[in-house]
């Protein structure tokens, strides 16, 4: 099943469970992939891959992070809740990341393969996660141990 279809089920019963926090969401979500499709029109793309629409969730649920701080900040405990909640949804989507023992090994067998020994290397080892891994590696952790073990 697509990830256009499992948005279009979860939505559908969602809306059938009177879910209104995750009706939105889904809704949310199916707007997204919608505003990317047509942005891809001109490329002579008519609806964008998978790959695509997970990398547009881990920049939603990065900006729900990012938000979650400041309403901490602002002292809004309801809103950080309710961020929460989009990120739970949101996660369900995606592949599941590797955890910080396997994210350290995925980080020194590429910098291993890449030969990188310098700052100036890190862009050869993060490609190398990358095609190895893809999206079950959150790129931003991966980036901070490339660069610790680099130094």
């Amino acid at each position: 099943m697509t990830l256009r279809e499992q948005f279009t089920d979860r939505l559908k019963i969602a809306m059938k469970a009177g879910d209104h926090a995750t009706t939105s969401t889904m809704r949310m979500i199916t707007s997204r992939v919608k505003d990317l499709d047509i942005a891809a029109r001109p490329k002579g793309v008519e609806r964008i891959p998978d790959d695509e629409i997970q990398a547009a969730l881990r920049s939603m649920v990065k900006t729900r992070r990012e938000a979650i701080a400041f309403y901490q900040q602002g002292n809004r405990p309801e809103l950080v809740a309710k961020e929460l909640a989009e990120i739970e949804l949101i996660e369900g989507f995606l592949p599941a990341t590797l955890d910080q023992h396997a994210l350290g090994q995925a980080v020194a067998e590429a910098v291993a393969a890449t030969g990188a020994v310098s700052q100036k290397d890190m862009g050869k080892v993060m490609a190398a996660l990358k095609a190895k891994h893809g999206g079950a590696i959150d790129m931003a952790a991966a980036g901070q141990l490339v660069k610790a073990s680099l130094n």
